[in-house]
């Protein structure tokens, strides 16, 4: 896959250069990593142990905690070694691996974003018919789809970016591997539009799960809208919107990460935007759904409760 290149590292772009800020960085990093091992973790072990959650939304909701574990074990880590041991250098094997396993759980996530979407939408457009639209194996044909297209979307870019001959030098302005900063690094124009043609390719892609999502969400609230009870148009509103906060999450930093215009662009906010959609959501995503979900809730106390007994 790699070129003839001479390039054996890269540089990633610090954090901070005083010692003390680096450490800093470290311990924060370091939290919000422990936090989000936690809260995914909790999901799935009261998705997997507690048979009442065995059905397809919370089959969906453990597959996207599974994608944040990973998603955020990508990319924080090495920001966390390289602040603690100060040092910014990344070897082109890691680079690459780092390149692929990003992109894989992130779009792997945006896709069963999109499935869940779905889901939502024939539970309460089409109630009647969710059994056999979504059955178990239904559920397992989808989720694989979204795992897979992640698969060959991260193949297919960090075969093509490491491909390519680069004579820029080998400094990054991000804190991590990622496509378009290692593209500014090529210097052959033929190699860097076929990358911008498999991004943009991509990107129509990402559009059309986007319009997807909102046709879905709008139909599911018309729906709503019509169910004569409150507590039943409550009911409805309570299992989609932590899924509504979610996906608005992951696409709105997803987006003006990559969206943003040039003149607002710098280091020090590229730096910012990227822990923002790499970090946050895998972070935040288990706070929102189980704060605003009870059957896990309560099956988190199914799990702690006879362990607070026997103490």
């Amino acid at each position: 896959m790699f070129n003839s290149s001479s390039i054996t590292q890269f540089l990633l772009l610090a954090f901070a250069e005083k010692r003390e800020l680096q450490l800093l960085h470290f311990w924060l990093f370091l939290g919000i990593y422990l936090a989000a091992l936690l809260g995914n973790s909790l999901i799935i072990t009261a998705i997997a142990c507690d048979h009442h959650l065995h059905t397809p939304m919370y089959f969906f909701l453990l597959n996207l905690s599974l994608l944040d574990l990973g998603s955020i074990s990508t990319t924080v880590p090495k920001a966390m070694a390289n602040s603690l041991w100060n040092t910014r250098d990344i070897s082109l094997m890691g680079c690459a691996t780092q390149l692929f396993f990003f992109l894989f759980l992130l779009v792997g996530e945006y896709f069963l974003l999109t499935v869940m979407a779905y889901d939502r939408y024939v539970a309460i457009c089409k109630p009647l018919h969710y059994g056999t639209l979504l059955g178990s194996r239904a559920c397992v044909h989808m989720a694989a789809a979204a795992w897979g297209t992640g698969f060959l979307t991260a193949v297919l870019h960090t075969a093509n970016t490491f491909s390519m001959p680069l004579c820029q030098g080998n400094a990054l302005d991000q804190s991590f591997c990622e496509v378009p900063q290692i593209l500014k690094l090529s210097c052959s124009d033929s190699d860097y539009r076929r990358e911008v043609g498999l991004i943009i390719v991509s990107a129509c892609i990402d559009l059309g799960c986007f319009i997807f999502i909102v046709v879905s969400y709008v139909q599911i609230f018309r729906a709503v809208l019509r169910i004569p009870s409150e507590q039943g148009r409550h009911k409805a509103f309570s299992t989609c919107l932590p899924h509504l906060a979610v996906i608005s999450l992951f696409i709105s930093t997803v987006m003006f990460a990559y969206l943003k215009p040039p003149s607002v662009s710098s280091q020090s906010l590229n730096l910012v935007v990227a822990v923002v959609y790499s970090v946050i959501p895998p972070t935040v995503n288990p706070l929102i759904y189980s704060l605003r979900n009870r059957e896990i809730k309560d099956a988190l106390r199914k799990l702690i409760g006879p362990r607070e007994m026997t103490h």
